[in-house]
C-alpha cells in the first residue's frame, strides 16, 4: 500500500488528536497508540510528530495538560480537549467532510 504524502498526514494529525481527546482524556503515548491502532497499519504516527502538535494545541488553547499519577505510580501528562478545542474540532470535521466528498467526486467513486 502506498504511503500517504507527509503533507496530507501533517494536515490531518491535529484533527485526529482532537478527535481522540474528544472521546477521552489521554496521555501522549496512548494517543499515538490509539491513532495507530485505528489506522490498522495504513498510517503510522510517531512521537516526533504527535508531541510537538500536542504542545501547539495546548499553546493555542485547544487542549489543556495536567500531570497525573498513573496506576504504575509514574506521573503522566494527560491532555484534555477544551471547549474551544471542541468548537475547532467541529469546524475541522465539517471542512474535512466537504474536502473528502469533493475528492471522492473528482476522482470518481471507485476505491481502485
Amino acid at each position: 500500500m502506498a504511503q500517504p504524502q507527509k503533507e496530507l498526514l501533517g494536515a490531518s494529525t491535529s484533527l485526529l488528536i482532537l478527535s481522540v481527546l474528544a472521546k477521552e482524556a489521554s496521555y501522549g503515548y496512548k494517543i499515538i497508540k490509539r491513532m495507530n491502532d485505528e489506522a490498522g497499519g495504513r498510517f503510522i504516527w510517531q512521537e516526533g510528530t504527535v508531541y510537538p502538535l500536542l504542545h501547539k494545541l495546548e499553546k493555542d488553547g485547544l487542549v489543556r495538560a495536567q500531570w497525573q499519577h498513573a496506576e504504575t505510580g509514574r506521573k503522566r501528562k494527560y491532555y484534555y480537549i477544551t471547549a474551544r478545542g471542541r468548537v475547532v474540532l467541529s469546524k475541522q470535521k465539517e471542512t474535512w467532510a466537504t474536502f473528502s466528498a469533493v475528492m471522492t467526486r473528482v476522482m470518481g467513486e471507485s476505491n481502485a
